[in-house]
């Protein structure tokens, strides 16, 4: 007898199906699992094992072969455990293989038999949807499979309330959906003092999604202005919502099902790995540009990253999605981030001023700056320079003007730009293209005279003239004007790149 149950294999943000065979024959006793199985899924064996001599049974001396079909495709990871114990079960004729068939399995299984969280719940969720099946995953975990509606879910503790359940002996309750968490409280604007100049860049770079550099001296507050940026960025939609919690899922980070309307936001260290900044490693799994999805990823100390691995956000920044290619598979993450950079002028980090510069200026300062690329400096929108506070300025009473005065004003902008680009599948003035650029971003005649006069003196790629058009778009936007005028040119002009100063 071959008994069937189905599970999932993980790739990227896609759950393929895996059915899981489990034949028990006449011959010499072992246990053997095949189908493409890494090192998690071989230890199944001792696991599942364990967890049937928990509950009183014994493995039959017989042959038993477990295949994971389709055999040519990896599986990876510890989830197989329980769709694995199932098909043997049923084999045995411990459970109803036929009632098996209505069900996608997933759940590590510890060896007093209890059924333990797992990654990519979330997907598998998705996936049984699809299949118009119900979910077989762990009590702990169905808060968060219950953000996939439409499907029965059993959620259970153990395995052998899980068999009381399947034979109707005993009833698992339904398991209660996540709950959505509150906006977590963040450091406000008005604790930035001066700065006006950082500030309108923040409320711009809000505004439209676009990505930011400032450049300025230690202490100047480039770090307290990034971390302002999610208070005054709009809540996730319900879709995106989900979308952000999917990657989160794969990355085994959702927490009881709680799915947040919070961007994301995250700050790797500099000394972060390519692998652990775009996704990869032995077992494939999202970076930090990923985990940052509909997000800010916040790099601090730019230059003190390695090169390859900033160059390596080139193809993200541009496509919003980035591509881990092994010989055996091709994985896809989402990443439509927001990047925030932020980075010292030089590295003594005092160019500007004479008393404290070191005695390589200004050469210190092309040495250090040039450690980023060209390339990615002409993804980023905007470039601002911090200047340093001083002590007066710390002095002054607090901005009038805070992180919700500014918030209500980016949430108009953004209103403005979804409403413009309605059935579309851009998201903001950041990836406008084509068609809408033509349609939505073309200045008035001073402003494009304007455009291409800094265009030729400037020397603006063909990248750069369309990000200024889209900064300019977005200025616009702010003020509640129709059309893009030369002052909204100019303003966004200013915030290029500006060379180091002697």
């Amino acid at each position: 007898m071959v008994a069937l149950v189905s599970t999932v294999a993980y790739l990227g943000l896609e759950a393929r199906g895996v059915e899981v065979q489990c034949q028990v024959a006449p011959g010499l006793p072992r246990f053997a699992i095949v189908g493409l199985p890494d090192k998690a899924v071989g230890e199944s064996r001792e696991r599942v094992q364990a967890a049937l001599a928990a509950m009183g049974l014994s493995l039959p001396p017989k042959r038993i072969t477990i295949n994971l079909s389709p055999a040519d495709l990896p599986k990876e990871g510890s989830h197989y455990d329980l769709p694995i114990a199932l098909a043997l079960l049923a084999a045995m004729g411990v459970t109803d293989a036929e009632q098996l068939q209505d069900w996608v399995a997933v759940g590590e299984l510890s060896l007093d038999g209890r059924i333990v969280a797992s990654p990519g719940v979330l997907l598998a969720a998705i996936r049984a949807s699809g299949l118009d099946k119900g979910l077989i995953c762990p009590a702990v975990q169905g808060g968060e499979a219950r953000w996939a509606s439409g499907i029965p879910i059993c959620a259970a503790p153990d395995l052998v309330s899980l068999l009381n359940h399947l034979k109707g002996t005993q009833t698992l309750p339904q398991p209660r959906l996540g709950e959505a968490e509150a906006r977590a409280p963040g450091p406000d604007l008005k604790q930035v003092k001066g700065q006006e100049t950082a500030r309108r860049a923040l409320e711009i770079a809000a505004a439209g999604g676009h990505n930011l550099l400032m450049i300025g001296p230690p202490g100047a507050g480039k770090s307290l202005l990034a971390s302002c940026l999610p208070g005054i960025l709009p809540e996730l939609t319900p879709a995106e919502a989900l979308e952000v919690s999917m990657v989160a899922s794969v990355a085994g980070t959702l927490e009881e099902g709680r799915i947040s309307r919070t961007r994301p936001f995250r700050a790797p260290h500099h000394s972060a790995s390519m692998a652990a900044l775009t996704g990869g490693g032995l077992k494939v799994r999202p970076g930090e540009v990923s985990l940052a999805h509909l997000g800010v990823l916040f790099l601090d100390e730019l230059p003190e990253f390695q090169r390859p691995v900033l160059d390596s956000l080139r193809q993200p920044l541009e496509t919003g999605e980035v591509s881990v290619a092994r010989a055996n598979a091709h994985v896809t993450f989402p990443a439509r981030v927001q990047l925030i950079a932020a980075m010292n002028p030089c590295r003594c980090g005092h160019l500007g001023d004479p008393a404290l510069a070191c005695s390589r200026a200004p050469r210190c300062a092309a040495d250090y700056q040039s450690r980023v690329s060209g390339p990615l400096l002409d993804r980023i929108d905007l470039h601002v320079e911090v200047d340093p506070v001083s002590a007066a300025d710390l002095a002054l009473p607090p901005p009038t003007e805070g992180s919700a005065q500014v918030a209500a004003r980016v949430a108009q902008a953004r209103a403005i730009q979804t409403a413009r680009l309605e059935g579309t599948t851009m998201r903001g003035n950041a990836e406008l293209d084509g068609d809408a650029l033509e349609a939505h971003a073309t200045p008035d005649e001073p402003g494009r005279q304007l455009l291409m006069q800094a265009a030729a003196a400037m020397h603006l790629s063909a990248r750069g003239y369309t990000r200024m058009l889209r900064v300019a778009r977005t200025i616009a936007d702010l003020a509640g004007a129709e059309g893009i005028g030369r002052i909204h040119v100019a303003e966004a002009l200013s915030y290029r790149r500006v060379a180091p100063r002697a």
